[in-house]
């Protein structure tokens, strides 16, 4: 695999950087990088800078991009930038209960634990509120769910919206948090200080004066949790389907 490389002048191009979603994007949903896209990315490093922007913390992201993710990109940007790594080096985090206080925050889980006690869904597992340095991600059917029942809650959320409507309870319960509410992957949604989306990964790379940013992502339609960065002024975004779409186009832009 990739091996750490400090100085980007080697680069083909070291004014751009490619930063990607995993899930849906690098990797099928919460599964492991293939050895094809692996070695697209090995061959992208030698074209410009890559970097991957995730909600998940570092730890999930080890679990699908591999044990050497932090060697293997340039930037590593977990949950959404707030802990985030160049080079193998930390940069500054920020605190989500830091920024709501201890009392908010526990008025807000205590308001997600009722609501999830009266879904009526067909199946319930564990880790309903996960809590992260940046964020906390909510999942009605719980995160310790197996891949099937994943995908038939997926398909349940699909045609009943429990996850739309659970957005917009909060959001009526909670007007003056100043939290966002991000639906993305297949059973959970994030919440978050607002701004402190995907486009806070920005903020770290702002200084290199790159001329293109690239970025990867399949739930880039409003209130997905690609929207914000795919949208940004500064941001060239696409809109991918799969890791396969995103190797395509990497492909058309590169090789």
């Amino acid at each position: 695999m990739m091996t750490s490389v400090s100085d980007f002048s080697a680069r083909t191009h070291p004014d751009t950087i490619c930063l990607f979603d995993v899930d849906g994007t690098l990797t099928p949903a919460r599964l492991e990088i293939s050895k094809e896209m692996e070695q697209t990315l090995v061959e992208l490093r030698k074209e410009c800078i890559i970097g991957f922007v995730g909600g998940s913390d570092l730890s999930k992201q080890v679990e699908q991009l591999g044990p050497n993710v932090l060697k293997n990109f340039d930037y590593c940007f977990s949950e959404n930038g707030l802990t985030a790594y160049k080079l193998g080096e930390q940069l500054a985090s920020q605190s989500f209960i830091g920024y709501l206080g201890e009392e908010r925050y526990k008025k807000l889980v205590n308001f997600v634990l009722r609501y999830i006690a009266d879904l009526d869904i067909p199946v319930k597992r564990g880790t309903f509120v996960e809590f992260r340095n940046g964020m906390i991600n909510i999942s009605p059917i719980g995160r310790n769910c197996s891949h099937p029942e994943r995908n038939e809650f997926e398909k349940f959320d699909l045609e009943h919206k429990l996850r739309e409507k659970f957005v917009v309870a909060l959001q009526n319960e909670f007007p003056d948090y100043g939290l966002t509410y991000s639906i993305g992957g297949q059973i959970s949604f994030d919440v978050f200080p607002t701004g402190w989306d995907k486009t806070y990964c920005l903020r770290h790379i702002e200084h290199e004066n790159f001329k293109t940013i690239h970025f990867f992502g399949d739930k880039t339609f409003k209130g997905g949790n690609d929207y914000e960065i795919y949208s940004h002024p500064i941001v060239t975004g696409h809109a991918v389907t799969s890791p396969l779409d995103t190797q395509r186009i990497l492909k058309e832009l590169f090789f």
